[in-house]
């Protein structure tokens, strides 16, 4: 039988649809995981992936998605069963596939929540070894809501079997994840990994899928894969139903496939019906596999960056050469010093933070992993990462939460032999220089022939030409008088080659007085010859003054706006006007920086009362983010790294609140229901209500209704908290509500979570919806008579 890797590229294939949802008609308790049928009801599993193999789809999912060994202790026993029982279903029938189905954790990771990367990836590695042990043919990731955790899930998948690697998402109606990333983020950082196809699932019905797939045609050179829900559930008579049926879903997958969907299928609520359906009328539709795209990309965990006719300015002032302040920060470990650098040059404009934390007297490889990951929790712009170190590189690509571009390879034998196998694996941007044994050339020439060399042996890595971008060296003028126009030559005849370009553009100004006037002239030179990156100073007026003039007249910026908005604030600066002081508590609070808002408190509790500090600096901060992420102008991370900020400038403020004026009164009790092990929502409603000031009783996941009366009842809270993310405990959240309102009327409910809708909250009794955990936070607030 071929590869389904193979299948794909000859004809369109298609997934199954729903198992939860099914099998709650077929019988399955309310609460019960599924995952458990595959040993105590096997006969019912086969049943359900014969009854999708039989209209005609192509890959079955295993009834594996919760399974995980911190969720079950069998976890190898209950994937074995489900493979099996899958074995089962496909015996004697050609081109039919067994996707083992591996779903998140249900956990957040560092720095956002408490699970590390690495044991992300051993948990998924525990699956995946199991997986590849009994016969899967593919690994499906799917119902990944975090690009972090996705990642984890690739790594795991990629280093314990040779199996292809399908990834779906989870995206809103905007088109984002729920930490924040695009699809052209997404594609970028999972094609950079080698996965064999992506897409979406789950959270959205066909129609409103048909918003974003667009950006995967777009930007994807992979199959695209669509499995939607089938729209939005409803209760109806205590059961959990969907509003979209077989003929009109059908209809919007015809849609989703003229648009560019590759693979379809379906997610919750969707039956053989669909799936039947939805084949039956691509039947007669042609069908194409996707054009390779030619884009030079790198990303963040929101965003990427394209390198192509807009100049990229990569920020440089992470870099201890000559910088005797970072240095120390170095040395001593002050992040926060480095947090504000970053935080800084992205408010100048830089698009892309180069990171090099290269001094001898420290662990190199430590301090880049640390600084990479901080960088991350405050600023979404992607990473540089600089280093000459191969182990140092290999460790921060690996923890990088995107796609990051990689400062350099060289022609050397041994740069190329340790840089790009590394590369290949984690994917990247590559900044390749033009030197090799023979050192830099004083031809263009023979620097473009290093470039060529670089290129073809990367391509014997499986490395596109698209991901490097030729840096041929600007060395200083004062020295060598010739230089600037080698470097100038150089660059216009890589970019004939078809290869971008970079330069650390400085360099040509070393040992010279007033380097700005020589370094700007030479950018704007550099920028006329093609040149795409520069690694510069953003807080330098003169060379920001050179982009946003170049761009003004290169009709990259239309009407003229970003340069009349830049030249309306500009300010005479240099490199020595930079001054890294201590930012505001307000500020603090806003960009995340935690250690700053501690001590921003510390200093205003000397002058103010707390109370003054509560309400008069740490809530406008919170609100003035938490406004942001309403308005899509920031997002989770941000969120949470602010209430993080603020919760240590709380505790600040407690230490100085005699224990008979702290505010008590309110508190929250928050729960995961019965069945639902997935608690990442609640724990984000927690650390946001944390920082308001309230009192939150967290009483974890898989929680019985009367667990949750008994908390309410013993501390007389008012307001009760639930959360669930699959569509078979959303009765387990009715019953507790039921509960709830027989004991005390007076108690609130506010529910959330991925499954839920305003009007499936009213079905089932709650009295308030949280679209999102900061509005569940406003509601609160308005219920404790906080306006």
């Amino acid at each position: 039988m071929k590869k389904i890797t193979e299948l794909i590229k000859e004809k369109r294939v298609y997934f199954d649809g729903g198992t939860g949802t099914v099998l709650q008609s077929l019988g399955l308790p309310a609460g019960q995981p599924p995952e458990l049928w595959n040993i105590t009801q096997s006969e019912k599993i086969i049943s359900l992936h014969k009854s999708y193999l039989d209209v005609g789809c192509n890959i079955i999912k295993t009834n594996t998605f919760g399974i995980n060994r911190e969720k079950f202790p069998n976890y190898a026993e209950l994937i074995r069963a489900g493979i099996e029982c899958a074995k089962k279903a496909v015996a004697d029938r050609d081109e039919k596939y067994i996707a083992f189905d591996m779903g998140p954790t249900g956990k957040l990771l560092e720095p956002l929540g408490d699970l590390s990367f690495e044991t992300a990836v051993s948990i998924f590695a525990d699956n995946v070894k199991v997986a590849a042990e009994c016969g899967a043919d593919l690994i499906l990731i799917e119902t990944m809501n975090d690009s972090y955790e996705t990642k984890a899930a690739v790594l795991a998948a990629k280093e314990n079997s040779d199996l292809p690697v399908f990834v779906t998402n989870v995206y809103d109606e905007g088109g984002k994840l729920m930490t924040g990333a695009n699809p052209a983020a997404m594609i970028a950082m999972l094609e950079g990994l080698r996965v064999d196809a992506l897409g979406m699932n789950c959270s959205l019905g066909p129609d409103k899928m048909l918003n974003i797939i667009s950006n995967f045609k777009k930007y994807s050179s992979l199959p695209i894969i669509v499995n939607p829900n089938a729209g939005l559930p409803e209760v109806k008579d205590g059961q959990t139903v969907y509003n979209i049926g077989a003929e009109e879903f059908s209809d919007y997958m015809v849609q989703l496939a003229e648009k560019g969907a590759t693979i379809l299928g379906g997610c919750c609520g969707t039956t053989p019906e669909f799936i039947l359906r939805t084949i039956q009328k691509m039947n007669d539709k042609p069908y194409e596999y996707p054009s390779e795209k030619n884009y030079t990309v790198v990303s963040s965990y929101t965003h990427a960056v394209f390198i192509d006719k807009d100049p990229i300015l990569i920020g440089e002032r992470i870099n201890p050469t000559g910088k005797p302040k970072l240095k120390e920060a170095l040395r001593t470990d002050n992040l926060n010093y480095i947090l504000n650098e970053g935080i800084k040059q992205s408010d100048a404009g830089a698009n892309i933070l180069d990171v090099n934390v290269g001094l001898p007297e420290i662990d190199e490889t430590k301090m880049m992993v640390k600084c990479v990951s901080a960088l991350q929790s405050v600023t979404d712009l992607p990473l540089q990462i600089d280093t000459t170190k191969f182990d140092t590189l290999e460790q921060a690509m690996r923890i990088y939460n995107g796609k990051p571009l990689v400062n350099s390879v060289n022609g050397t034998e041994e740069s190329m032999n340790a840089v790009l196998p590394i590369v290949q694996k984690y994917g990247g941007g590559l900044i390749a220089l033009t030197i090799d044994e023979g050192g830099i050339p004083d031809n263009a020439q023979d620097r473009a022939k290093i470039a060529e060399k670089i290129i073809n042996r990367a391509a014997e890595y499986g490395i596109n030409k698209k991901e490097i971008i030729i840096d041929p060296l600007a060395l200083t003028v004062s020295s060598n008088p010739d230089s600037a126009r080698v470097t100038l030559e150089s660059i216009r005849l890589i970019r004939a080659m078809g290869v971008k370009t970079s330069l650390g553009v400085s360099n040509i100004s070393f040992g010279l007085p007033q380097r700005d006037i020589v370094t700007s002239v030479f950018y704007a030179n550099a920028l006329e010859n093609g040149l795409n990156c520069a690694i510069m100073n953003p807080f330098s007026t003169a060379m920001m003054n050179t982009y946003f003039a170049f761009r003004a007249l290169n009709t990259l910026d239309k009407g003229c706006v970003n340069y009349i908005d830049y030249a309306s604030g500009i300010k005479q600066t240099s490199v020595q006007d930079n001054k890294s002081g201590d930012e505001s508590l307000h500020i603090s609070i806003v960009k995340g920086l935690k250690e700053n808002a501690a001590k921003q408190a510390v200093l205003l509790l000397e002058t103010i009362s707390p109370l003054d500090v509560i309400n008069n600096h740490i809530i406008p901060a919170l609100n003035e983010i938490g406004i942001a992420f309403e308005e899509k102008k920031a997002y989770l991370p941000q969120l949470l790294m602010s209430a993080d900020a603020a919760s240590a400038a709380f505790e600040e403020v407690k230490k100085k609140i005699p224990s008979e004026q702290s505010d008590s009164s309110k508190a929250i009790v928050l729960a995961t229901v019965k069945g639902d092990i997935h608690d990442i929502g609640k724990n984000i409603v927690k650390v946001l209500m944390e920082s308001y000031g309230f009192t939150v009783y967290d009483l974890g996941r898989d929680v019985p209704p009367e667990r949750i009366r008994d908390c309410a009842v013993e501390h007389n809270c008012k307001l009760v908290g639930l959360s669930a993310l699959m569509t078979t405990t959303v009765p387990s959240m009715a019953e507790t509500i039921e509960l709830l309102n027989k004991t005390d009327k007076n108690i609130k409910v506010l529910v959330g979570g991925a499954v839920l809708t305003q009007e499936y909250a009213d079905m089932i009794g709650a009295d308030f919806y949280g679209k999102d955990a900061m509005d569940s936070v406003r509601y609160a607030e308005k219920f404790y008579g906080k306006d």
